[in-house]
């Protein structure tokens, strides 16, 4: 039966930032959207990784119901319990020793480059010049456009937020040419999402952690989409057998709830009072759902679980743009990129929504996946037949 709901009668109201098909969607359930119209949508998307235990998980819903009628948001000058909690949750997991909690990936990479700053001031004799990388992507206030190296994004909202020369991905002489008397530290993504997913070697890291251990540098590692299981282990990081210095997550911490955090050493986590802070920051709210999606993840077996699926997809990926005569496949757990050789991304994810499954074309010729995190292997058969239909509808097309 269609969902009863009340369809607005317009837009006009919202602003036009961005490309929206008409579709209206009014419910989530697990891997599935469904629309005004009642039709089900497989979503491969899920907010671009934000929602990975899939739409109102029931750990989370119960987590925000509970919260609601107890305590929402009593000031960042106080402490509250769900925000104690999820900070030593984060730390007991990970290399870190102190969390400030926010609402967006790009505010926790803002608060990123303030630390680096603050340290380099402290520490560096003033340096605050921040290595990025070339089609990253930070956020979208100035200062992490100007860190990202999105193309075209230099001539927008000019003038730029200096101090953010850009090296070239997996090539550590890049880096190194770049490192100078104001350089305090490099940041990087461990997987280029919004470029096409593409990760960073292991090789690659483990040199960057030896070049900003030789020349004094900080290592940041921005895992706003890597981080919370997206790529098999809790964090990307994990993976290359290294230890960063600051860290940031967004996305899938809050598992569809605004929420962000910046993790720092305590060597390098020199904040005064005052240098930083937000109207939500550590609202009992969202860290209540934060809580509930890292206890969640770390349940026995759940992140294993999770990356046998992403395999399977991976090998099955592979099998079919084999047999369709299309490009590589990449990344790791469940973000996935596949390349479409001379079929256009926009039109194929067009087609995908038409017939039901929700996909992200990143770039002109690349589809980006991001199943939910416990998506199941009869869900992945059905993503799998979809977009091999598609995309023989669309080559059929010319």
């Amino acid at each position: 039966m269609p969902v009863q709901a009340q369809t607005p009668s317009s837009t006009a109201s919202l602003m036009p930032v961005a490309p929206r098909p008409e579709t209206l969607f009014v419910r989530g359930e697990g891997a599935f959207l469904f629309d005004s119209e009642g039709r089900r949508y497989l979503d491969w998307v899920q907010g671009w990784a934000v929602n990975g235990l899939g739409h109102s998980p029931a750990p989370v819903v119960k987590a925000l119901a509970e919260q609601a009628a107890t305590l929402i948001n009593p000031s960042p000058a106080f402490f509250n319990p769900r925000a104690i909690e999820l900070a030593d949750l984060l730390t007991a997991h990970s290399c870190f020793d102190h969390v400030f909690f926010a609402s967006s990936g790009a505010e926790a990479n803002e608060g990123a480059i303030k630390l680096a700053r603050k340290w380099g001031q402290l520490h560096k004799q003033g340096a605050f010049e921040i290595i990025t990388f070339a089609d990253a992507f930070h956020g979208r206030t100035l200062a992490t456009m100007s860190a990202s190296g999105k193309p075209g994004w230099d001539r927008l909202f000019a003038p730029q937020v200096e101090g953010f020369p850009k090296a070239r991905y997996n090539d550590i002489d890049s880096v190194r040419a770049l490192v100078g008397e104001r350089t305090v530290a490099v940041m990087l993504e461990p997987v280029l999402g919004e470029a096409g997913v593409f990760p960073a070697s292991t090789a690659f890291m483990r040199a960057l952690r030896a070049l900003c251990d030789e020349a004094g540098l900080l290592l940041i590692v921005d895992e706003v989409q890597t981080g919370c299981g997206r790529t098999g282990p809790l964090f990307a990081y994990q993976r290359h057998g290294i230890e960063p210095d600051i860290m940031t997550l967004g996305k899938g911490l809050g598992g569809g709830v605004p929420l962000s955090a910046l993790l720092a050493k305590r060597a390098v986590s020199c904040f005064a009072p005052g240098d930083q802070g937000g109207t939500y920051c550590g609202n009992p709210l969202a860290c209540a759902a934060g809580k509930a999606v890292l206890e969640t993840l770390l349940a026995p077996g759940f992140l294993e679980a999770s990356q046998a699926v992403g395999e399977r997809l991976a090998q099955e990926l592979r099998a079919l743009s084999a047999e369709l005569g299309l490009g590589a496949v990449r990344g790791h757990g469940l973000l996935l990129a596949l390349e479409l050789g001379d079929l256009p991304s926009a039109q194929v994810v067009a087609l995908a929504r038409e017939r039901g499954l929700l996909i992200n074309g990143p770039r002109p010729n690349c589809l980006r996946f991001m199943p939910a995190l416990n998506t199941t292997a009869e869900e992945i058969q059905l993503g799998l037949e979809l977009l091999r239909q598609v995309l023989e509808a669309v080559r059929a097309e010319g």
